[in-house]
C-alpha cells in the first residue's frame, strides 16, 4: 500500500483536513472504488458545527409540516374505520337486520378491498414526484366513501361501501411508512413511527368521545345518530384532505419546503447511512418487488404482522367488550379511552428507549409479555375491575409490537429504496389477511373463551418467530464482519456491496 494511503483509497496527503478542522469536503466522503456517497458542491468546506445546525433546521421545519398533517390524517383514518365498531352500540344492526355473524362479516370484509390494493399503491407511490399529494388526495376519496355508509338501506349495501371503504384506505399507512422512511434516519425513524401509532392511538379514544358526541344527534331530522356519525367523520376528513394536500411536501430531493442546501444534505445524510436513496437509486419499481418476495426475512416480518393483526381484532369489537362489564351505551364508549391514552403514553417512552439503545426485539417481547397477563386474566375472570384492567393493557399489547415490526423492515431492508417499498406494503398487506378470520373469534359473550384463546396463541407465535429472526440477523451481522467469502454469503441476503462498505448493520436484536 502507498505510504499515508488507508483501505478506502483516501491520500493523507498535505490538503486533507487535519484534526480539529472537522470539514466536509469530497475527501471526506464515504467511498471505495465507484460505491461512492459524494459530499454535495454545496456542503463542502462546511464546518462540523455548521452540519449539525443545519440538520437541527431542517429536521424541525421537516417535523412541524409533515407530522401535525400525517397525524392528523391517521387519527381520521382510524376514527373512520372504527365508526362501525361504535355504530354498534347504537343499533345498526338493528336498523339493517344484521345478526351478529354478519356484523363479523361487514368488519372483515373492509379488508378484501384493503388488503389487495396496499402493494400496487406502495410501488406507485414510488413513481410519483408528489407522494404527499397522492396520500392526501386518498384521505379526500376515504373520506367520501365513509359518509356515503350514512346513507346506506340494507345489509349488502354496507358490505359493498365498506369493501370501496377499504380500496381507498389501502394508500395511505404503507403510503406513510414509506415517505417517513424517505425523510428520517435510523436514529430518528423510531420516534417518528411511534408519533403514529400515538395517533392511532388517540385516534381511537378521540373516536369513542366523537361517537359519543355524534350519536346525541340521534333522531335530529329523523336521521338515526348513527348515521350522524359517519356523515360527520366524513365531511372532516374530506375538509382536512383538501386543505393538507396545498403544503404536503414531497421527497427529500425536490421538496418546495426545503432550501437547496438542505435539500442537499437532507439527501446525503440519509445516503451516507444506507447507500443510494430516492434521488440516486436505479433499482426498477419491479426488480424491487421481486427483491422483496425472495426475502425469507421480509416473510419472516409477515408472519409476525400476521399474527398481531389477529391480536388487534380485539380493537374491531372493543365498545362491545366493555358493554359486556355491565356498562350502558354512553358509558361503554368513554371507556373506550382510557386504555388507548394509556397506550400512547407507552409508545412515548418505549420510542425514546428504542432509538437512544437500539432496542426493537426487547419492546417486542415486553409488549408481548404484557399481552399474556391480559389475555390470562381475560380468560379466567368475569370480575369487572379485573377485566377492565386486562383491557387497559391490550392496546399497548397490540400496537407496539406492530411499530416495531415496522421500524425493523425499514431499518434492516432500507436499499434498494423500491424494496423497502413493497416489503412495507407486503407487511401491511398480507399480514393484515388475519383480519378476514379474527373478526369471527368474537362470538358468546361476555367470555370469549374462543377469541382470547387464540389471541393468546398468536403470542406465543409471534414470541416465536420474532426470536428466530433476531437469530438469523446477528448471524449475518457476524459474516459482514468476516471475510470477504463471509461478506458475500450476506450480500445474499438482502445488503449491498455500499452497505459492507459503509459499515452498515442489522441493528435493534
Amino acid at each position: 500500500m502507498p505510504r499515508g494511503q488507508n483501505t478506502l483509497g483516501i491520500t493523507a496527503d498535505d490538503d486533507f483536513p487535519k484534526p480539529g478542522t472537522k470539514h466536509v469536503d469530497e475527501a471526506c466522503s464515504k467511498s471505495v472504488g465507484v460505491h461512492t456517497v459524494a459530499t454535495p458542491e454545496s456542503l463542502r468546506g462546511m464546518a462540523e458545527d455548521e452540519l449539525k445546525k443545519l440538520e437541527k433546521r431542517m429536521v424541525r421545519k421537516v417535523d412541524f409540516v409533515i407530522l401535525p398533517i400525517m397525524t392528523i390524517l391517521y387519527i381520521l383514518n382510524f376514527v373512520d374505520r372504527s365508526a362501525l365498531a361504535a355504530s354498534k352500540v347504537y343499533g345498526i344492526t338493528k336498523d339493517l337486520n344484521m345478526s351478529e355473524h354478519d356484523f363479523a362479516t361487514a368488519i372483515s370484509i373492509l379488508f378484501v378491498g384493503y388488503i389487495p390494493f396496499q402493494i400496487p399503491s406502495n410501488l406507485l407511490i414510488t413513481k410519483i414526484s408528489r407522494p404527499g399529494l397522492y396520500i392526501c388526495s386518498a384521505a379526500c376519496i376515504w373520506g367520501c366513501v365513509s359518509a356515503a355508509t350514512a346513507a346506506v338501506q340494507s345489509y349488502r349495501s354496507l358490505l359493498a361501501v365498506r369493501v370501496f371503504l377499504g380500496v381507498t384506505e389501502a394508500v395511505f399507512f404503507p403510503g406513510v411508512i414509506y415517505f417517513l422512511s424517505a425523510w428520517y434516519t435510523k436514529s430518528e425513524l423510531g420516534k417518528r413511527l411511534a408519533g403514529l401509532f400515538m395517533a392511532q392511538m388517540v385516534g381511537s379514544a378521540f373516536g369513542g368521545f366523537v361517537a359519543a358526541a355524534c350519536l346525541t344527534l340521534d333522531g335530529r331530522h329523523g336521521i338515526a345518530g348513527w348515521r350522524w356519525l359517519f356523515m360527520v367523520e366524513g365531511v372532516v376528513t374530506v375538509g382536512c384532505g383538501i386543505l393538507f394536500a396545498l403544503v404536503m411536501p414531497e421527497y427529500p430531493h425536490n421538496a418546495r419546503l426545503l432550501s437547496l442546501v438542505e435539500r442537499d444534505y437532507a439527501v446525503w445524510r440519509l445516503e451516507k447511512e444506507a447507500g443510494a436513496g430516492e434521488a440516486h437509486e436505479n433499482t426498477t419499481t419491479r426488480q424491487g418487488f421481486f427483491l422483496a418476495v425472495k426475502d425469507p426475512k421480509i416473510w419472516a416480518l409477515v408472519w409476525c404482522m400476521f399474527m398481531s393483526q389477529a391480536i388487534g381484532s380485539s380493537v374491531n369489537f372493543f365498545p362491545s367488550i366493555v358493554q359486556t362489564l355491565g356498562y350502558g351505551k354512553d358509558e361503554a364508549l368513554l371507556l373506550t379511552a382510557p386504555p388507548y391514552l394509556l397506550a400512547a403514553l407507552v409508545f412515548v417512552g418505549a420510542s425514546w428507549a428504542s432509538d437512544r439503545y437500539n432496542a426493537i426485539y426487547s419492546m417486542i417481547v415486553g409488549s408481548l409479555g404484557i399481552g399474556v397477563l391480559a389475555y390470562i386474566i381475560s380468560l379466567a375472570t368475569l370480575n369487572t375491575a379485573a377485566r377492565y384492567f386486562a383491557m387497559m393493557l391490550m392496546p399497548t399489547a397490540v400496537t407496539l409490537p406492530q411499530i416495531m415490526v415496522y421500524k425493523t423492515l425499514n431499518l434492516h431492508m432500507a436499499r434498494p429504496y423500491p424494496k423497502r417499498s413493497a416489503g412495507t406494503a407486503m407487511i401491511n398487506s398480507l399480514g393484515g389477511l388475519s383480519n378476514l378470520w379474527a373478526s369471527y373469534l368474537w362470538y358468546a359473550p361476555p367470555h370469549y373463551y374462543a377469541a382470547f384463546g387464540c389471541l393468546l396463541a398468536c403470542v406465543a407465535v409471534f414470541f416465536v418467530t420474532i426470536t428466530a429472526y433476531r437469530w438469523h440477523v446477528r448471524h449475518l451481522n457476524k459474516l459482514l464482519g468476516g471475510t470477504p467469502e463471509q461478506q458475500g454469503r450476506a450480500m445474499k441476503s438482502g445488503a449491498t456491496q455500499q452497505q459492507i462498505y459503509l459499515g452498515w448493520r442489522y441493528i435493534g436484536y
